[in-house]
């Protein structure tokens, strides 16, 4: 027998995780009568990472309300900046997101990468044992319970990528002091500490290094520096840096 029957409608944002069917405004959704809300919400495709306010009949419900026959519900897209309660703003992202997180890396950013596909489930343990949101495209992976927070990225280009992260969660900038490749901090340092990891040229040419210290990769301002200070002049000139956290050591020489 079937259950009451509502009506549904997804902030335009939302609406690529549904069928193309339910994309044009309200459509019907009979539920079973017992199930969540929050539970409907996520049948028809939606990650309750990328939910913000719940409508039905117009007051604002939480994601347990379990709907009755007749009403409409809106659900609307996160509001940004987001905030992520209980713990220190930092991310975990997927296999196919190191860009990203090289160029979150370079702003200051904490976010961990894991470079090889260990699997949603552990993927998602580790963003709840670390306490991270966790990046990512893969729908399926931020569906997992375990998860401490997550985001959907949308779009397939890095720029787009990082400019709608630090929209959404307008984390802290400081950039030049977190290693890119393993997102430990960096620390200054002199040319003689570090004389023995350099080639000649570098050596003759650059005074300030800085290195990292965990990995012990060294940085110093090089080729791809022009590069490199256009993308955090355009991050820091929209959404700003954190207070004291004008010094840097030295730019990566690598990519970003």
């Amino acid at each position: 027998m079937n259950g009451p029957e509502i009506h549904i409608d997804f902030a335009p944002e939302l609406r690529l995780f549904v069928p193309a069917k339910r994309r044009d405004g309200a459509s019907s959704v009979v539920t079973d009568g017992v199930s969540t809300l929050g539970h409907a919400v996520e049948s028809l495709g939606v990650p309750l990472t990328e939910v913000g306010r719940l409508l039905a009949d117009g007051r604002a419900v939480p994601v347990s309300h379990v709907p009755v026959a007749g009403e409409t519900v809106e659900v609307r897209a996160v509001d940004r900046p987001q905030e992520v309660p209980g713990a220190p703003l930092r991310f975990l992202l997927d296999v196919h997101l190191g860009t990203l997180a090289r160029r979150l890396r370079l702003l200051g950013v904490d976010a961990a990468y894991e470079s090889e596909d260990i699997g949603d489930p552990a993927l998602a343990a580790l963003s709840a044992r670390e306490r991270r949101v966790m990046l990512s495209r893969d729908r399926g992976l931020l569906h997992r319970r375990e998860l401490w927070a997550g985001a959907y990225i949308y779009s397939h280009r890095t720029e787009e990528q990082l400019r709608d992260v630090l929209s959404r969660f307008r984390p802290a900038l400081a950039p030049w002091t977190r290693c890119t490749a393993c997102n430990a901090p960096l620390r200054e340092a002199d040319k003689e500490s570090v004389g023995d990891r350099l080639e000649h040229g570098t050596r003759s040419t650059y005074e300030v290094f800085a290195e990292c210290g965990s990995c012990e990769r060294v940085y110093w301002r090089g080729a791809h520096h022009a590069a490199l200070e256009a993308i955090v002049d355009s991050a820091v000139r929209e959404f700003g840096s954190a207070a004291g956290s004008g010094g840097r050591p030295a730019e990566h020489v690598g990519p970003a």
